[in-house]
């Protein structure tokens, strides 16, 4: 399915612990259930696509997860497939970025998204090298090629104190240069906005897709819209804006009136 990257909402779900990580407690059926209750409320509420991520299982793993983390998130990520028609992605942290194409390939997924692309950083779980070389030419050998890679760029949750001299309109000219198919800005950390700023700074850089990948709400999103061609929104569509609570459906519909607002007003 093809994901048009059009002032796009791409909403998170994040699915429960997975089994062998510190804080499961719950049955690989159950996990699935959840992440499908999440997506079809994300659906119905008018999302243009869905992204699966186990941000439930820290502590992350650097690049190394288990199988049976890649065997859960199969298992999810089938079930969400065949339920659901709109796009969907995934994401494996940390940084299993070669995991994920491998599950979005078996799943008939859309896209994944990729830390750790270009420019080696030191983030929560250690130092990340990059992987772009490795990647797109594990994408290539597994025959995933219709599978888009975007790629976060001075990642949230990370040190970039290595490549401080590397701006991040650099960086995402590197990511391009390095066949990203579209470039993710964040804040500081999950649920902290992106600078407007940079956004700007990287939308004329590059003209591979730029998209926003977190603190977007409601209230903010309009500030950016001149700026990203999508926006990956997690936090603020869950209870109270907390990233680890369930999705709210009340949140959801209330972004997606305001980006039909925005659309209907604003010309793009």
């Amino acid at each position: 399915m093809d994901l048009k990257l059009n002032k796009s909402i791409i909403a998170m779900v994040h699915v429960g612990p997975l089994p062998g990580t510190p804080l499961n407690s719950m049955k690989i059926d159950a996990i699935i259930s959840e992440a499908l209750r999440e997506t079809l409320i994300l659906s119905e509420s008018g999302v243009d696509a869905i992204i699966i991520e186990n941000m439930h299982d820290r502590p992350y793993m650097n690049r190394n997860i288990g199988p049976e983390i890649v065997a859960s998130m199969t298992s999810i990520a089938k079930e969400i497939r065949q339920a659901f028609k709109i796009p969907v992605g995934i994401q494996i942290l940390a940084g299993a970025n070669k995991e994920a194409l491998a599950v979005a390939l078996a799943a008939g997924f859309d896209f994944i998204r990729a830390e750790g692309f270009v420019f080696g950083h030191l983030a929560d779980e250690g130092w990340m090298n990059s992987d772009a070389g490795e990647l797109l030419r594990y994408r290539k050998q597994i025959g995933a090629e219709n599978i888009k890679i975007f790629t976060d760029i001075k990642k949230k949750h990370s040190s970039h104190f290595v490549s401080s001299d590397v701006s991040i309109a650099e960086t995402a000219k590197a990511a391009a240069f390095f066949l990203s198919d579209g470039v993710i800005v964040t804040g500081n950390s999950t649920g902290e906005k992106a600078s407007a700023e940079e956004v700007k700074m990287v939308k004329n850089a590059v003209e591979i897709p730029v998209i926003i990948g977190s603190g977007i709400n409601s209230d903010n999103i309009e500030d950016y819209w001149d700026f990203a061609d999508a926006f990956i929104v997690g936090s603020s569509l869950k209870k109270d804006g907390n990233w680890e609570n369930e999705v709210d459906r009340n949140r959801v519909e209330k972004l997606m009136q305001k980006v039909n607002q925005l659309k209907e007003t604003i010309h793009f």
